[in-house]
């Protein structure tokens, strides 16, 4: 379950509070970006805790969950902004803490990240206290902080709504000349955007300094080590921080891992390649259905025809004060959006039979859930801390050229007809930043606890052979592999759920290798 940031702040009433301690014009502009190690260990800042729960547990009631009995506590803490200067500057923390009443034999924290990079940790433990078994709820707190640059925590903000609107509209599908043109501006404006608003300070928000801000938190939170759950991007910061702390991990759960071996060329074709996979699984899921196909025999002809409708002709929607029109790049979102968890299937399938007749109403739901943009027309941060703290982490000498990039479009569109075009550009989201790299280090985590991995056959977003990866590039790596469909894939069935809950709880690790089905 995703609540969205503006809930949160609205509930709380901590968006001025937090977020204007440190604001990114003040602390964060003055220093340069981090290197990436620092000579000296700073100390844990205590956290401020306020008693959060009455708002909280108004923003959720009626959700399925809502009705355990827990208690929510918000907190505020600060980090240094650079780990080169660790008495220097700091930048604010925003953290949501869930406790079930009645624990028992209580363990410690259960830390939260459900991915992006651009994910709210305070948003995910809301959502997992309502979702995670309460075995686990019993024996942990369940802990999200919003990392840096995200949510509540000094937010990176420099993309404006309108510019945001124009990205999710724009061809998803670029191969022409002009198409691929019109892309690569659109990054440049992004780019100079953010450059602009931040300069070399965008090189704070970077994957390697917060996970040196989760091990202040583990140590303010009274954590001896680490106990963690982080999905998708999430891995990435998990197996970063196993890295840099290997004797500091009591159990992390990596949960639809991204492949920390492909070059950018091959994670993109892989995540091309899935996603066209998970396209087509929908559609026989579909074309399967007793009632039949409310979209045909041919849901990817549809789908395509659909998307020329929408390029002849954008789509109104029938949405009372809705002005804007679906265009290829609405349509395209809602369905990428809808491929995460088979739950969506459904809904996509209405919404595209819906457009099709001249209401997009339903495609926008999808795609404005994606982007978390508010019915009155602003967005939270997600999009510019996505773009952000992808680019910092990003080794400048792993660019893909120019040419090349335009070379793959034109290839990928034709063996990945809805999804390669898109996969190739992506490419070069990154060739314009200016600002200051730390790129992702490589990762054993030697001397570390086991490590469970858990990998999802039909992950149409992180492809299982990231997880296989991770697992055997991690020396205590261990994998767990759901053969089913969707992104992410624990507390989804009872064979994960009890492997997990066992290795979560009593550090029972499964056998690597093993294998729940869908």
């Amino acid at each position: 379950m995703r609540v969205s940031r503006g809930l949160v702040a609205a509930a709380t009433g901590l968006l001025v509070a937090v977020s204007g301690c440190t604001s990114s014009d003040d602390g964060a502009a003055e220093s340069s970006a981090p290197a990436s190690s620092a000579p000296v260990e700073p100390e844990a800042a205590e956290i401020a805790w306020t008693d959060c729960d009455a708002d909280l547990s108004q923003l959720v009631a009626g959700l399925p969950g809502s009705e355990r009995d827990l208690a929510f506590e918000c907190g505020r803490t600060e980090v240094p902004i650079s780990y080169d200067e660790p008495q220097g500057a700091t930048l604010p923390l925003f953290l949501v803490r869930a406790r079930l009443a009645g624990q028992t034999d209580r363990i410690g924290s259960l830390v939260i990240n459900p991915g992006g990079p651009g994910g709210s940790g305070a948003d995910a433990a809301l959502g997992q206290a309502l979702t995670l078994p309460e075995d686990v709820l019993r024996r942990f707190d369940v802990v999200g902080f919003d990392p840096r640059g995200v949510g509540l925590s000094t937010p990176v903000e420099c993309i404006p709504p309108d510019v945001k609107d124009r990205v999710v509209a724009a061809e998803p599908r670029p191969t022409t000349p002009e198409q691929v043109d019109a892309a690569f501006a659109l990054q440049q404006e992004l780019a100079d955007g953010c450059a602009e608003e931040y300069g070399e300070a965008l090189g704070t928000f970077n994957t390697v300094d917060t996970a040196r801000d989760m091990d202040l938190l583990r140590q303010s939170l009274g954590d001896e080590r680490l106990t963690y759950l982080g999905y998708s991007y999430g891995t990435t910061l998990g197996s970063t921080y196993a890295e840099l702390f290997p004797d500091r991990v009591r159990a992390l759960v990596l949960d639809a891992a991204v492949d920390p071996d492909d070059d950018p060329r091959a994670e993109a074709e892989q995540q091309a390649t899935s996603l066209e996979a998970s396209f087509d699984a929908y559609a026989a899921n579909c074309v399967g259905l007793v009632a039949g196909c409310p979209l045909g025999p041919e849901p990817r002809r549809f789908t395509e025809d659909l998307l020329n409708q929408a390029a002849a002709a954008p789509i109104p929607s029938a949405r009372p004060g809705e002005n804007r029109q679906a265009t290829p790049g609405i349509v395209m979102t809602a369905v990428l959006y809808s491929l995460y968890d088979a739950g969506r299937w459904p809904q996509l399938t209405q919404a595209l039979s819906t457009a099709r007749n001249g209401d997009a109403a339903g495609v926008f739901s999808l795609a404005d859930a994606y982007w978390s943009r508010m019915a009155d027309g602003t967005y939270t941060n997600t999009m510019d801390a996505n773009l952000a703290i992808n680019c910092a982490d990003t080794d400048p000498g792993t660019e893909v050229p120019e040419e090349e990039v335009r070379t793959l479009a034109t290839e990928w569109g034709q063996r990945f007809p809805l999804f390669g075009a898109g996969s190739a550009v992506g490419l070069h989201s990154c060739a314009a930043w200016e600002a200051e790299r730390t790129p992702i280090p490589e990762r054993d985590a030697e001397g570390a606890a086991p490590i469970l991995v858990v990998g999802t056959a039909g992950d149409p977003v992180t492809p299982l052979p990231g997880a296989v990866d991770m697992a055997e590039d991690l020396a205590s790596g261990v994998l767990l592999t759901y053969q089913g469909q969707g992104h992410t894939a624990y507390p989804r069935t009872d064979c994960v759920t009890g492997a997990v809950n066992a290795y979560l709880i009593d550090l029972v690790v499964p056998p690597d290798g093993q294998t729940c089905p869908a």
